[in-house]
């Protein structure tokens, strides 16, 4: 039926474009006859009458001027005889003849009357060629008017036969092909009732007929599968429900696709108010909905846990945003389809750290009472009055006064790790130049850098602006900044801490030119108790996690410039 319907197609097709063309050649060839009869009309009139009176013309001026110009007979005479050779017309032959003799009675007796006789011979070729180029003008103006009302005949008919294709044949085609595609475009919005009828159409019949054929199958396959959509939508909202942890699934407008109940109990919203609408218009009434949908659309670098009134007691909620991609049938490519928000109940963990972070303050400042009582005791040991202690004795005494002046250390960055985590870490910024920072750092570490013989050179510009820090907390990581680059340091090397500034920042760097670290640590090494694995200088593993948290709490940055075998160089940035 296919076949058959692209054959009778094709018929029609080749049937109208064929008689256009033919229509097209008649025509062609009807003006091209006319013209080529009119163009000959016209170059008979040039070829031979012109050039007579062209030749008569030049005899004339000649005949003018025989009297006074010598040349004037020989140019009469070339022209005569071109004149004897174009001799085209029946009385042009005698006209000319009666010339010839008039000039020869000039030639032989040359005066007035002669010269009058032989200008009114050529008058009389000039009349005959004038009247025999208007007698051809009228029959090229014929042949014209001919060939116009031919060209306007046959155009006329060309013109009205393709307005009738133009008419008939598109309309034939196009109507059953709106038809279909307008049937396309109703199954396409599951409108699976549609059903075509062209009429007595026989070159779309058979599409008709396989269109409808289609649709009952859909209908029937509609129907099919309704109950099993039916059942697995409500087989997937069940599981959403089970899950424990609140959970809300997005399209890719930010409309609420589903929510299980515990999401719902800790947005306090209802679900006939919630599927399917928009969670931006829903966020502008409820606060924690409008933080979830503004963190998934401009993501929190910190991602401070949500805190929210839930199970009768405040809880602690982490949000997790997981974009969802669906794949096309070939697994190729994958299109945006929408996310999904899980909040992870964290409020156990919060409890455990608080608990930790308590217990960690707590016995940190008991450990200082002891270290200090400790380090008093050592003092007394070393007073002469006591007694003199063997070189034994003080061996001993200086390792425990070094072990407790590092528990001592600990201590003092364990308890300012707790004043960040409780969030009770006070800021008290006063304007400070960068340079008393710097001197304060090497004055700390004076003796640790005499003991490792280490030389510590200054880089300080002129003109630098002054700080709005809390000079004692910013002089805090300048000094363990310079203590770890003392302890990297070969003996007899060399360590650099200075300043610089650029526009409206001002950088205070501490460089040692050590072993460097891998730059995969670059950002590990920021973290909590994190060592970088093969360190062999003992430490906590706080110092440059709590500078981080100073530096920030001042809206500034510390980053690391390190390669293997360079050397580090540690980076403090503020803004004026």
């Amino acid at each position: 039926m296919d076949k058959l319907f692209s054959l009778k197609i094709k018929t029609k097709l080749t049937s109208g474009i064929g008689l256009l063309f033919t229509l097209i050649v008649l025509l062609g060839g009807v003006a091209v006859k006319n013209i080529t009869d009119m163009s000959a009309d016209t170059q008979n009139i040039l070829a031979d009458n012109y050039n007579s009176l062209l030749y008569s013309r030049r005899m004339l001026d000649a005949l003018e001027r025989i009297e006074t110009d010598p040349t004037a007979r020989a140019e009469f005479e070339r022209n005569l005889e071109l004149q004897k050779k174009n001799i085209t017309e029946v009385d042009e032959n005698v006209a000319t003849a009666h010339l010839i003799t008039q000039y020869e009675a000039m030639h032989r007796n040359q005066n007035d009357t002669t010269i009058r006789r032989v200008r009114t011979a050529l008058n009389d070729i000039m009349t005959l060629n004038m009247a025999t180029i208007y007698r051809k003008s009228q029959v090229a103006g014929h042949t014209a008017d001919q060939a116009l009302l031919w060209i306007c005949i046959i155009a006329m008919a060309c013109i009205l036969i393709a307005f009738a294709f133009l008419i008939r044949l598109p309309r034939s085609i196009t109507t059953p092909i709106r038809k279909l595609t307008d049937g396309i475009m109703e199954i396409a919005n599951h409108n699976y009732e549609k059903r075509l009828d062209l009429g007595d159409n026989q070159e779309f019949a058979g599409v008709a007929a396989s269109f409808n054929r289609m649709a009952e199958r859909l209908t029937e396959y509609r129907k099919s599968t309704l109950a099993d959509i039916i059942q697995a939508k409500k087989y997937i909202e069940a599981i959403v429900n089970s899950i424990t942890e609140p959970i809300i699934g997005l399209d890719r407008d930010r409309s609420i696709l589903f929510a299980n109940d515990e999401a719902l109990t800790i947005l306090n919203l209802k679900r006939e108010n919630v599927m399917g609408k928009s969670a931006a218009e829903l966020a502008l009434k409820n606060d924690l909905l409008r933080r979830l949908v503004r963190e998934l659309i401009q993501p929190d670098e910190k991602k401070e846990p949500l805190k929210i009134y839930a199970d009768n007691k405040e809880s602690y909620f982490q949000a997790k945003y997981i974009p969802i991609h669906v794949t096309d049938s070939d697994g190729r490519e994958t299109e945006y389809a929408g996310d999904v928000i899980l909040l992870k109940n964290i409020t156990e963990f919060k409890e455990l750290d608080s608990a930790k972070t308590t217990f960690i303050s707590t016995i940190s400042h008991e450990l200082k009472t002891p270290i200090s009582a400790i380090l008093m005791s050592l003092k007394l040991l070393e007073d002469k009055r006591v007694g003199d202690m063997n070189d034994e004795q003080k061996a001993l005494a200086e390792s425990m006064k070094e072990s407790s002046d590092r528990l001592l250390e600990i201590t003092g960055e364990l308890l300012k790790m707790t004043q960040v985590e409780t969030g009770k870490l006070q800021l008290n910024p006063k304007i400070t130049k960068p340079i008393e920072l710097i001197d304060y750092a090497i004055k700390a570490n004076r003796v640790q850098a005499e003991r490792f013989n280490c030389h510590i050179e200054v880089e300080y510009p002129e003109k630098i602006s002054k700080l709005f820090v809390d000079s004692e907390k910013i002089a805090w990581v300048l000094t363990n900044l310079l203590s770890n680059a003392i302890h990297y340091t070969p003996e007899n090397g060399r360590i650099i801490i200075g300043a610089r500034q650029a526009d409206k920042t001002v950088e205070i760097f501490v460089r040692d030119f050590g072993k460097g670290i891998d730059p995969r640590y670059h950002q590990s090494i920021f973290d909590r108790y994190f060592r970088v694995p093969g360190t062999k200088v003992q430490g906590s593993g706080l110092g440059l996690a709590i500078s981080k948290d100073f530096i920030e709490a001042h809206g500034g940055t510390i980053r690391v410039e390190s390669e293997v075998g360079k050397g580090s160089t540690f980076i403090i940035t503020f803004n004026v």
